[in-house]
């Protein structure tokens, strides 16, 4: 760091509201240090590693200075910071001044937009902001679709966002993991098993290798359809897959079969978790805690439990 800019650090550092105008500040370190874009990039860089509070401030005031030398690319950091702390007033009059001085959107300004608007969760402005990059006639990427497909997700239109997926999959564009499993997670919390189905398929053929977390959202979703069956045939080729179940898959098993009163299938089930040695954890004996307690069968279903889960010192059934 140069002389120049270590300067001005110290100054911003020992800033306060109470020794004068801050933008002054800058105005004096300019007029007496004639930066250069190096020496800005250099202050800009230190602050944001810092974490500086004023790191947002020096920034803006540099847009304005004929040696910060100020492109389409560092207002995009700007506009995308303030996008992060969802200042959307700030962020919009950055996109203005940008535009007042003759800078022209493009893709990634405006998809640094669509993902601000989805964040804070206005669709209209994400969908308004999504049409002017599709004018823009230039192939779109994985950040540009996932962006308006998290906006959709967040407005609870998962399907929407499921049609911009297929979209991406004819032109061989594939979203990142986190979209994949933000829009499973989506249909899973409605039941929508179908949905759930389509978009776990989609995210193997996309070749990213489905996990515990994916195979568990999977179950969730036949499970809040009351299709306990299909649940059970999920959480099996997860198995056949390799996957060693969690407790919480077995848990969201155990609740599915809860849900439509098989307690036979659900008997059946443990049986063949013991046999292949598998030990139920915290959160599934609670599911069957609370559902013996229900039926008023906690010492029947107890005696046949005992006998498989001989060792298993983790599992206990409560007494009423």
């Amino acid at each position: 760091m140069t002389k120049r800019c270590k300067a001005l650090m110290r100054q911003i550092i020992c800033f306060t509201p109470q020794k004068g105008s801050f933008s002054d500040l800058l105005a004096a370190w300019v007029r007496i240090m004639k930066p250069r874009r190096a020496d800005w990039l250099t202050v800009l860089k230190e602050l944001r590693t810092m974490d500086h509070p004023l790191y947002l401030k020096v920034a803006e005031l540099a847009l304005l200075e004929e040696s910060f030398e100020a492109n389409i690319r560092d207002y995009t950091k700007i506009i995308h910071a303030y996008g992060k702390q969802n200042q959307l007033q700030d962020a919009e009059r950055t996109l203005s001044a940008m535009k007042s001085k003759g800078f022209t959107c493009d893709q990634v300004t405006l998809t640094t937009m669509i993902h601000m608007y989805s964040k804070a969760g206005n669709l209209v402005l994400a969908e308004d902001t999504f049409e002017q990059l599709k004018l823009l006639g230039q192939p779109l990427d994985k950040r540009s679709y996932g962006s308006m497909i998290m906006a959709y997700i967040r407005a609870g239109m998962p399907k929407q966002g499921e049609i911009l997926l297929t979209e991406m999959d004819a032109q061989e564009v594939y979203a990142g993991s986190e979209v994949y499993k933000a829009l499973l997670r989506a249909y899973s919390m409605i039941g929508d098993s179908e949905g759930a189905q389509r978009v776990f398929d989609a995210i193997q053929c996309a070749g990213l290798p489905p996990d515990v977390k994916l195979c568990g959202l999977l179950i969730t979703a036949y499970g809040m359809a009351g299709q306990s069956q299909k649940a059970r045939f999920a959480f099996e080729n997860m198995r056949r897959a390799g996957i060693e179940p969690s407790d919480k898959c077995i848990a969201l098993l155990l609740a599915a079969f809860e849900k439509e009163n098989r307690l036979n299938k659900a008997l059946e089930f443990l049986v063949s978790l013991e046999r292949d040695g598998i030990m139920l954890g915290k959160e599934a004996s609670e599911i069957l805690a609370r559902w013996f307690r229900r039926l008023g069968v906690v010492e029947e279903v107890g005696l046949v439990l005992r006998e498989y889960a001989v060792g298993q010192a983790n599992f206990k059934v409560p007494s009423s």
